[in-house]
């Protein structure tokens, strides 16, 4: 955590006006799931995710009860050709190409098209503008814009690619820095950026572009104030380590939680009965056990406060196992 004199020259950022949520990043929406925890009153006001099965997860979370077929007035291929112009993607990293979107049959066509709509979701970041946040009336709301960008090529579990410039997926950070830009020029920036990403977002091979993005951020008006966080100092029984970074327009001051006891234990909080289809299999178990035989990996499970789960890809494209 990096402290200065400003910190203590500038009051406390205190919300409170009503919140408008914008989740870039969104997956299934876990920064608006964190307010609900909170009982924190908020309105869900525009999201960025592309992803086909994020989105379906987060229009089930957030919007299940909305089941208006916003579809219904238009033709299929209208909206096919609006799927592709947006820019949906299937597997996480590249848009769907014009053949898969015609492959697509009418009632994924239709819910896809009618999940969009439900969660206003801007889709594509890189086609995003500025103006697209429809940031107005600041005086009477408390913008908060969420970007946990992606980490594969952060992670330990990644290839360490870094965040340089969009040619990677954690390089997307840039496409935020351009519509912040744009927001600036319109005079509608978000009141509150949040940042959250693993540990190596700040790491020697990253700290220099995390350095640049947090002077860009200054430069825009921004204080910043950025702390590794791990969910055992937070109640969870889970050695989860995260960086965050909360970023205040104007002169204000933020100050991180302080750590609680940890009361739960990972028993406390697992289900007792599991339907059989959650399962490991003979095969996944083998696998588990061959991939880093040295760790021993289901020896050295802890029983009270769980590993971070990571998804790792071995051997084909759609070969994962949990470490």
């Amino acid at each position: 955590m990096n402290i200065s004199i400003f910190d203590v020259i500038y009051s406390q950022k205190k919300i409170t006006k009503p919140i408008r949520l914008i989740e870039f990043f969104a997956g299934y929406g876990s920064q608006a799931l964190a307010l609900k925890y909170l009982g924190v009153p908020f309105e869900h006001y525009k999201i960025c995710e592309w992803a086909v099965k994020s989105i379906q997860a987060y229009k089930d979370i957030h919007f299940s009860k909305d089941n208006i077929d916003y579809s219904k007035p238009l033709s299929i291929e209208t909206i096919k050709d609006y799927l592709l112009e947006v820019g949906i993607s299937s597997n996480y990293n590249e848009p769907m190409t014009l053949e898969q979107i015609k492959r697509l049959n009418e009632k994924q066509t239709r819910t896809i098209f009618n999940n969009i709509c439900a969660t206003h979701n801007l889709v594509n970041i890189q086609q995003v503008e500025g103006k697209d946040l429809e940031i107005t009336d600041t005086d009477k709301y408390e913008y908060i814009l969420t970007y946990s960008f992606p980490c594969q090529d952060l992670s330990l579990a990644g290839k360490g690619k870094g965040m340089s410039d969009t040619s990677t997926r954690s390089g997307m950070l840039w496409e935020v820095e351009r519509i912040l830009t744009e927001c600036k020029e319109l005079g509608t920036l978000p009141q509150i950026l949040l940042m959250e990403n693993v540990p190596q977002v700040h790491g020697i091979d990253n700290v220099n572009d995390f350095n640049k993005w947090q002077l860009r951020l200054e430069e825009l008006g921004y204080k910043n104030y950025w702390q590794d966080l791990i969910a055992t100092d937070y109640g969870i029984p889970q050695t989860r380590n995260r960086c965050f970074m909360v970023s205040i327009l104007g002169d204000y001051s933020y100050t991180f939680p302080k750590p609680i006891p940890l009361k739960l234990k990972l028993k406390d909080i697992l289900e007792k009965n599991v339907d059989e289809k959650y399962y490991l299999s003979d095969k996944q178990i083998k696998d588990i056990q061959s991939w880093k035989a040295y760790e021993k990996p289901l020896e050295t499970i802890d029983k009270e406060i769980s590993k971070t789960l990571t998804t790792a890809t071995f051997l084909e494209a759609t070969s994962s196992v949990l470490s």
